[in-house]
């Protein structure tokens, strides 16, 4: 049974003891997959928006426990830090890290959306097609999957099961903001990355993303705001601490 309410997740894992949560993380042998799929604003304009959140993910994970040796990058515009934004090789870099990082799958995938999947390059990337991605190599190890788009709610029922945690930036029929030329992050990515370091756990840095959403959304004043959607499997609880 999947859950989609935090506050119920979080009480299970305070019944966890600290230690042994702690230690069921483990976090130096996860997989990381970080992926910018476009590399434009909602306006057509060139934008670093995606990427600005992807580079800074990637640092922000190595520091609460995940290797750098461990985590994979894809661009739009590649550095010396990413490869190019690309579905079978996004799917066979994610196959060869699980190969060798097997404690557990944290995926991030922030780009633009679309009521039929995530772009990907120019490309659209379906659930049903990215849900076969990501089994093909996850299975079922714990995992943490964050799709940071408009209409990435849309994702959760392919891709939620009892060892994982699915958290999307936006309901299936709304979209996300915060994807213009002068922005740094989306607003989505740029709650996660200011949450994470006063958080200890994935359910609770979920809810501080959220609560932080709303307040970013209602200042804007926009009539229908994003509500992020989040689904916690029951097998996943002890997995998601990382202090």
């Amino acid at each position: 049974m999947k859950r989609f309410f935090p506050v119920m997740a979080l009480c299970l894992l305070a019944l966890i003891p600290f230690s042994e949560a702690a230690s069921a993380a483990g976090f130096s042998d996860w997989a990381v997959l970080l992926v910018a799929g476009d590399d434009h604003a909602h306006s057509g304009a060139p934008s670093q928006v995606f990427d600005n959140a992807r580079r800074d993910l990637a640092r922000a994970f190595a520091g609460i426990g995940f290797s750098p040796a461990n985590i994979v990058q894809f661009s739009v515009d590649p550095a010396k830090d990413a490869e190019v934004t690309d579905a079978s090789a996004i799917a066979n870099a994610l196959w060869d890290l699980t190969d060798r990082a097997k404690g557990g799958c944290l995926i991030y995938f922030t780009s633009h959306g679309t009521p039929d999947g995530i772009v990907t390059n120019g490309g659209v990337l379906s659930p049903d097609s990215w849900s076969r991605i990501v089994n093909n190599a996850c299975g079922k190890r714990p995992s943490v999957i964050v799709m940071s788009s408009c209409f990435s709610g849309q994702f959760v029922p392919a891709l939620a099961g009892p060892d994982r945690m699915v958290l999307t930036a936006a309901r299936p029929d709304r979209t996300s903001f915060g994807c213009g030329e002068s922005d740094h992050y989306t607003f989505f990515d740029g709650c996660f990355l200011q949450a994470l370091p006063a958080t200890g756990d994935f359910p609770a840095l979920a809810d501080r993303t959220r609560d932080c959403v709303a307040r970013e959304e209602q200042a804007l004043g926009v009539d229908y705001p994003s509500e992020p959607q989040l689904s916690i499997g029951n097998d996943v609880v002890a997995s998601l601490r990382w202090r």
